[in-house]
């Protein structure tokens, strides 16, 4: 996920040590280190899933230094993917040129080769020139011949994400997140959203800026983190991508949402009509129109994904993150969308009828108990 760096912390104490030694049996092999014993560790921020660090040598040119980047996995993540299958992915793209070398794994983690390029910011993914070399990238992505199997993996992910977050939750937040009506939306949604003319391809499924890094000299773009990559409609990775735009991972509210920033229609033409044209071909404005449309449609689909992502996340996952608060805000951006996105055939099976404020009150005051319990818990840690 995303990366910035935070106060340099010299003790390496809280690594383990089959990820010290190899660290050091790395260092050994650079003939321009000074100390191999005296490494940096250095938290990179704004990682969600995992553990992230840049790990630093000074050497014995003052003005360079030797640099790897050092992933611990997650406890309880594995929820989400087959860490299998995420490994053979990453050595994949690694063999082919598509992001960062692999330089060693242990038990519960891995070492990459520290790309010299910067990790986009939130800002970063309205700018235009950028956003062009973005969908570019995203088509090259897409058309990678990957290994495995090429069936759409959204609709039984979303169900087992679904599974897993009721068997995580209590009966009170299962309640406030309607969790007994989602089951029928995903069914909705697959059967609205499935469609004969849409393109298959292999996407990241998780496409936010800090995943996404720029070389400012060559200006080539390097995506990286490919733990939820599988084969989907490419309409859903760009919704993903799109639905993306309304987060800031390291502002002071990382968890919170600003659909302000969701783009707008020519934003999204310019996006749809780089990404269609990258390889040569100027796609006819009926391809154009009809691309727009299933992104705008497959955005729900990335709602109800993520939401059930953060619920899982809170039970699973130990990282100072408010994900219950994120979770709530995805689902009501679902619920909000749903009828203007899929009309009569989306009739809102799961909402909350018109009038039934005593209900929405209600529902409210579970988030807000749910949060004191969820805030007092984590004090007691």
């Amino acid at each position: 996920m995303g990366a910035k760096e935070n106060v340099v912390d010299n003790k390496e104490h809280h690594l383990p040590v089959a990820a010290k030694e190899m660290l050091r049996s790395l260092a050994s092999e650079w003939e321009d280190i000074f100390d191999f014993n005296a490494l940096q560790v250095i938290p990179l921020k704004g990682a969600m899933t995992n553990e992230v660090f840049q790990i630093k040598w000074p050497t014995k040119t003052e003005k360079f230094s030797r640099k790897v980047l050092l992933r611990l996995y997650g406890k309880g993540v594995e929820v989400f993917f087959d860490r299998s299958d995420e490994i053979r992915t990453f050595e994949f793209m690694s063999q082919h040129g598509q992001g960062p070398r692999l330089l060693g794994r242990f038990p519960n983690g891995r070492i990459e080769e520290f790309i010299h390029a910067r990790t986009l910011s939130a800002s970063d993914m309205c700018d235009p020139e950028i956003s062009a070399l973005i969908a570019a990238k995203m088509k090259e992505f897409h058309d990678l011949n990957m290994p495995g199997s090429k069936n759409v993996h959204l609709w039984d992910r979303s169900r087992n994400w679904l599974k897993a977050a009721k068997s995580l939750c209590p009966v009170e937040e299962a309640k406030a997140f309607r969790l007994d009506a989602i089951e029928e939306e995903i069914s909705t949604l697959e059967k609205a959203l499935h469609q004969n003319h849409q393109r298959m391809g292999f996407c990241h499924n998780d496409l936010q800026y800090g995943n996404i890094m720029i070389d400012e000299e060559t200006k080539s773009i390097t995506i990286i983190d490919y733990e939820y990559a599988s084969y989907n409609p490419i309409a859903y990775d760009i919704a993903n991508h799109f639905c993306e735009m309304a987060a800031d991972y390291h502002s002071e509210t990382p968890h919170l949402m600003d659909y302000s920033k969701y783009p707008d229609l020519e934003e999204r033409t310019r996006f749809v009509r780089a990404y269609l044209s990258s390889t040569g071909d100027q796609p006819s404005d009926v391809e154009v129109q009809q691309l727009l449309q299933d992104v705008e449609k497959y955005t729900l689909a990335s709602h109800l994904s993520w939401g059930l992502w953060g619920i899982i996340s809170e039970h699973v996952n130990g990282i100072d993150f408010d994900y219950i608060e994120y979770a709530r805000q995805r689902f009501d951006q679902y619920w909000l969308k749903k009828p203007e996105l899929l009309g009569s055939t989306g009739a809102a099976t799961g909402a909350l009828p018109d009038g039934e404020k005593k209900v929405e009150k209600k529902r409210v005051g579970w988030f807000k108990k749910l949060k004191r319990r969820l805030t007092a818990a984590k004090k007691n840690v």
